[in-house]
């Protein structure tokens, strides 16, 4: 499974802290995802930082 951020990202750093594995931080300020498949002991922490992003700014890619 990938994870995609869409343009609504405004960068509060949520899922960067929640699933530092898979998010960070880009230069311009909003969250990027890894381009690799997520691995197995992030699942779940990337799912709790998709699911408690507070403009939905996480896609299942």
């Amino acid at each position: 499974m990938k994870y995609f951020v869409n343009d609504g990202c405004i960068g509060c750093g949520l899922c960067a802290g929640t699933c530092p594995n898979v998010f960070s931080m880009s230069d311009d300020g909003v969250a990027v995802a890894i381009e690799t498949d997520v691995p197995e002991e992030a699942l779940d922490s990337a799912a709790e930082a998709k699911d408690n992003c507070p403009v939905s700014a996480i896609e299942e890619a």
